[in-house]
């Protein structure tokens, strides 16, 4: 088993979940995150003043896959959230040596289903 963390554009969200559907992924986690990198962050103007937006809106996703489903599945992060300019985000794959179903106590890819 694989995790998979995707920090992508928010915008870029629905066209994520719609591919990830579509190679069957049933389930992931989304959080609101800031953060930078190459992009260094922007300046704004509010009011006539001009301030330095550091860290940018980010959406991370999370997503426990089978090894054998994970080229599909960071094929698809990668088709959907890409937009060709820098700030396009970054995939992360870890291993997971375990995952256990609290309901009924099942643990091994059976839990992914």
């Amino acid at each position: 088993m694989k995790k998979v963390e995707a920090i992508i554009k928010p915008f870029k969200l629905d066209e994520v979940k719609e591919a990830l559907s579509e190679v069957g992924v049933q389930g992931l986690t989304v959080t609101e995150v800031k953060g930078f990198g190459r992009q260094k962050g922007h300046k704004e103007l509010y009011r006539g003043a001009e301030y330095v937006v550091e860290f940018l809106p980010k959406v991370k996703l999370e997503i426990v896959v089978t090894d054998e489903k994970l080229k599909e599945v960071v094929e698809a992060i990668t088709k959907a959230a890409s937009t060709g300019r820098i700030g396009d985000g970054k995939i992360f794959v870890s291993p997971i040596e375990e995952a256990i179903r609290i309901r009924t106590g099942e643990s091994g890819d059976i839990v992914l289903s």
